[in-house]
This record gives structure tokens, C-alpha cells and sequence, in this order.
């Protein structure tokens, strides 16, 4: 019989593996020009899909795709030409950050040039109307018939950008520029005295394409043991012209901590436990991908634990942790392993793929640990600490580990963050 003090040093071992150079390297190369941002149905995703099939299957384990359709996907294809001015005056726009063309834009390639409005409150006719700050899409074109395009007001990040969102509502039938806050009340000063003009396109078309998830096996439960699945996204919201996104924290840091945990497990293999991986296509654009894994996964009854990582990039006090569908033997292995390892754990939210897993009543559990730069240019590699990254593997490591002998209903007593 194995005496306590020796599992846990024989778990230390296991888990002195893990290294953070390795994770490091992943999330550069996944953040690479090559794959340019990794979204769902573009070339940059389907490279870095081949990358990850042959990193899993490297690791011995039986890897295979599946595809499913992804509809009308915003695409940016060229950079909108934008300005804005009073009188004679006029300042061009940096996109990115001054500027961005709103996800339920209409696609105009050439520049419409109006007088400015307020939305709601002007004659429409020809002019770009200012939405004031509060108002939604909905009143703002309730009187907009023959505007030239409406123009809201979207928060900058810490760095000056303005955040890429693929998901959201569909599009309408005007043109829809997002300007900063400062820029935004300027325009607005401009067009309540009626004395400023803005030019501008939105080049914006949806795609239907095809997303892939990869799935790889590396090790069957035994009777009547406990199977675990290691998921994260490996999409991002892609480059825009001009722009790279390179998707470092969100989310090649979380495919980094689940491939450095399969490569440490598919060796330090947990007796009885079963282990498999899934990386998810489409998160960005609504979870599709792991909606369309999640019903797979229903129709042949498997009931895997299910440990979703979103986000690696740098760890605030505590890891994040979302617990959903019958979580709680999973929850209580999250929580020994947080214990053993010394990573401090908090309920908390964490808006990804592990909602879809839960909702469709599998055990799931999803980890968040910070990401810089969400949506932007301003999410790069040299933004991903390598000791978060170590934190979280060595977490993911030491859960499954457990699970090879924790009984089934220990406690649970990962707090509410206060």
C-alpha cells in the first residue's frame, strides 16, 4: 500500500515537469504571423489546426477532427478610411483605436460623406447620426430612415484599442462605426450645434465557413473509472488589414496548459482514469464549437469531467473557476489540487466553452486566469506570464492525477470571491 507522504511526492514529481519555457513556446507559435489570429474558417485557423493535430499526435494519442458550419462570420476586409471634421478642419481616424466598423454594420465599400446628427433628435436625411451615450441599436434606428450611418460611442483597453467582437447581434441596414469615448463626445458637441461632417465606409461582409474541433484520446477509462476531457479554444478573432491580433492570452495560453498537461499525463498516466482532449473551433463567434461537441458527446451517453482553460495569460490573487452541469465531485478535485499545488481558486465567472459542456448537463468546469489585451493588437506573447501559465498546468496536472483515487463526494469548498 502507498502511504500518503508518498503519493503526494510521487504527484510532485509528476508535476515538477511542467514547464513553463515549453508553454511559452506554444503560445508564440500559435500567436505567429502564420496563423494569423487563428479565426474560425480562414487559412491562419486551418494552419494552426495542422500544427496541433501533429503536436497531440506526437504525444501518442489517437487524434482526429470534426468539422460542422459556421454561418456569417464578420470579416473586415479592408481598413475603413474614416474622418471627421468642422468646417475645413478635419482629422483622419486611426483604426483600431479612434475607429472601428461595429459587427452589425452594413458592408459599404465606398465612403459615405454626411453632415453630422444626433440620433433621435435630427433629420436624418444624409447625415451620420451620433447614438448619445446609453442608447442602444434599437432606438437609434427607430428614426434613422436615409441616415448615411450611425456612429456609437465603445471603451478603449488599458493600451488605446478598441476590442474585436465576432458574436453579437445581426446586422442592419445601416452603416455602424464604433469611436472612442473621447472622439464620441467631440462628434456629438459637433452635431448638436450642427456644425461637423464625417466621411467613412464600413467594409465588413459575413462568411460562411467551416469550423473544426480536434479530438485526441490518450487514454481509456477501465471499468468503471473516471473519464476526464481537457478542452480550451484554439481560435481567435483574427487579423483585421493592418491590424495583427495575435490571440496570446486568449486563447493559445489556455491550449498551451491543456497540450503541456496531456504531454505530462500521456506519460504519468493516472491508473484507471480516462483522458482525452478537445480543442475547440469557433469559441469566439458563440462557443459553436463546443455546442457541436457537447450534442456529440449526449448522443453516445459519455459523461467525461470536463475541465475547460480560457485564459492563462497572468493570474490576479486567484484562478477563476465556473462550475456547471452535476460538478461537484470535479469541483471538490479542482479543490485538492488547488490545495496540493498552492494555486489559490475563487467561484468566479468564466464566459467560454464550459457553459456549452454544462448546459447540456455534462460536469464541467471552466479556469480562468487572467488575459492581457483581450481583442486586440495588444495581446501578444511577451503579455503571457510564464508562471501563470506553470500555475495552471500544474493545477490541470494534479486534478487528473487525484482523480485516479479521490472518492466521489468530497467537499467542495471553492469560495465566492469576496
Amino acid at each position: 500500500m502507498t502511504s500518503a507522504s508518498g503519493s503526494s511526492a510521487h504527484l510532485e514529481a509528476i508535476l515538477a515537469r511542467v514547464s513553463p519555457g515549453r508553454m511559452l513556446a506554444t503560445v508564440t507559435t500559435l500567436s505567429s504571423d502564420d496563423f494569423t489570429g487563428r479565426r474560425v474558417g480562414t487559412a491562419g485557423g486551418a494552419a494552426a489546426r495542422a500544427w496541433l493535430t501533429e503536436c497531440l499526435a506526437g504525444l501518442g494519442a489517437t487524434v482526429a477532427t470534426d468539422d460542422f458550419p459556421v454561418r456569417a462570420v464578420p470579416d473586415v476586409y479592408a481598413a475603413p478610411t474614416v474622418m471627421w471634421g468642422e468646417g475645413e478642419t478635419s482629422t483622419v481616424l486611426a483604426f483600431g483605436r479612434e475607429v472601428a466598423v461595429h459587427s452589425a454594420s452594413a458592408d459599404t465599400v465606398e465612403a459615405r460623406r454626411g453632415p453630422l446628427g444626433v440620433a433621435g433628435s435630427s433629420d436624418p436625411t444624409g447625415r451620420w447620426l451620433v447614438a448619445p451615450t446609453g442608447m442602444n441599436l434599437f432606438d437609434a434606428y427607430r428614426d434613422a430612415q436615409g441616415a448615411a450611418g450611425l456612429l456609437v460611442s465603445r471603451a478603449v483597453d488599458a493600451d488605446g484599442w478598441q476590442y474585436t467582437a465576432l458574436a453579437g447581434p445581426n446586422p442592419g441596414p445601416l452603416p455602424i462605426l464604433t469611436l472612442d469615448a473621447g472622439t464620441h463626445r467631440a462628434a456629438l458637441v459637433a452635431a448638436a450645434t450642427d456644425a461637423g461632417w464625417l466621411s467613412g465606409n464600413t467594409p465588413l461582409r459575413r462568411r460562411d465557413v467551416t469550423g473544426a474541433n480536434i479530438h485526441a484520446a490518450l487514454q481509456a477509462a477501465s471499468p468503471g473509472g473516471v473519464e476526464v476531457l481537457l478542452t480550451a479554444h484554439y481560435d481567435g478573432v483574427g487579423d483585421h488589414p493592418g491590424l495583427r491580433q495575435p490571440g496570446a492570452a486568449d486563447n493559445a495560453s489556455g491550449v498551451a496548459v491543456i497540450l503541456e498537461a496531456a504531454r505530462i499525463l500521456s506519460t504519468a498516466r493516472p491508473p484507471g482514469v480516462g483522458l482525452s482532449v478537445a480543442l475547440l473551433d469557433a469559441e469566439e463567434v458563440g462557443a459553436l464549437g463546443s455546442a457541436h461537441h457537447s450534442q456529440r458527446l449526449r448522443t453516445t451517453d459519455a459523461r467525461p469531467l470536463i475541465i475547460n482553460v480560457d485564459g492563462a495569460g497572468l493570474l490576479d490573487q486567484a484562478a477563476a473557476v465556473e462550475a456547471g452541469g452535476p460538478a461537484h465531485a470535479l469541483l471538490a478535485l479542482l479543490d485538492q489540487a488547488g490545495r496540493h499545488t498552492g494555486v489559490p481558486l475563487v467561484a468566479g465567472p468564466v464566459a467560454s466553452d464550459n457553459r456549452r459542456y454544462a448546459a447540456a448537463g455534462l460536469a464541467a468546469v471552466g479556469i480562468g486566469a487572467g488575459m492581457g489585451g483581450y481583442h486586440s493588437p495588444a495581446d501578444t506573447p511577451d503579455r503571457v506570464d510564464p508562471h501563470t501559465l506553470a500555475a495552471v498546468a500544474r493545477l490541470v496536472v494534479a486534478a487528473v492525477s487525484l482523480a485516479a483515487s479521490a472518492p466521489a463526494t468530497l467537499p467542495s469548498p471553492i469560495g465566492d470571491k469576496r
